[in-house]
């Protein structure tokens, strides 16, 4: 028989490994090294309604204000790159104040590529649009889109300005893609007479050229990358020929109204972005 502090040492010994064997048992997926799996990289999105669910009316809560949902291009980007950790920050309505309070401090140094859509709301452009459809004088319209444009190259500028700087200053070491949006119309395409008159589809496709451009100068003057839309966007626009990648006016769901849809986000954002980060 063995003395007993040779039993008590042996029976402590056996404790031990088997808490050990429980621990291991208890936590699948542990690295033996106790090393944890380091992500490929972080993508950060930010932006307004364009950068999130209206137009695909499939949200993750239909009651939730900020109406992100999953058939976004910044959501099936991150499906596509699922070794990358992803963050949405974009949240509907944002403009480039709200965007810097509330979404740009979810930047981090390790961030390594942000994508940037705003810039919309600032300027009005969803009362320009429901200006558009409500009047009946096409002067109406117009005079709303030159409000709009007059106000983006006035104030925008300098917004957009501030709003890089403060994304690149969060995210040092980041690719930064700043997305434009799409012009809305074909003109004297499909819609015949129904509808807006070309003169009013001319108005409002004029207010997206001159948002894209101040987009572009100003991610030019930060250093990041542009991403225009429209080349791609325009044999999909609404009175095309082709299958259309924006909603045109929606009476039932009047807040999906002129935004991407599905294919819109599908074929035309996520293509375009893939493109240009691989």
């Amino acid at each position: 028989m063995r003395p007993l502090r040779s039993r008590r040492r042996l029976a402590s010994l056996a404790l031990t490994l088997a808490t050990v064997c429980l621990t291991v048992a208890a936590a699948p997926g542990a690295y033996a090294t106790g090393a944890e799996p380091t992500a490929a990289g972080k993508y950060v999105a930010l932006g307004d309604s364009y950068a999130v669910a209206p137009g695909t009316r499939v949200y993750d809560n239909p009651d939730d204000a900020c109406r992100r949902g999953p058939l976004t291009y910044p959501r099936l980007w991150a499906q596509q790159h699922p070794a990358y950790a992803f963050v949405e920050a974009s949240c509907s309505g944002a403009t480039t104040a709200e965007l810097g309070s509330q979404q740009v401090p979810q930047l981090t140094a390790d961030t390594t590529l942000v994508t940037v859509q705003v810039g919309g709301n600032d300027i009005g452009v969803v009362d320009v649009m429901t200006n558009c459809v409500l009047t009946i004088d096409d002067k109406d319209c117009v005079a709303g889109a030159e409000a709009a444009k007059a106000a983006a190259n006035g104030k925008l500028p300098g917004a957009l300005a501030n709003t890089y700087a403060s994304v690149r200053a969060n995210a040092p070491n980041a690719t930064v893609v700043v997305v434009g949006y799409p012009r809305l119309y074909t003109i004297g395409g499909t819609c015949g007479i129904f509808g807006l008159s070309d003169t009013e589809r001319t108005a409002l496709n004029s207010v997206a050229d001159t948002l894209d451009s101040i987009l572009a100068d100003q991610a030019a003057k930060a250093g990041f990358t542009f991403l225009d839309p429209r080349a791609a966007f325009d044999p999909h626009t609404i009175c095309s020929h082709g299958e259309t990648w924006v909603t045109s006016l929606e009476w039932d769901k009047i807040n999906e109204s002129y935004h991407p849809n599905r294919a819109g986000h599908r074929d035309g954002y996520l293509s375009l972005l893939t493109g240009l980060t691989g």
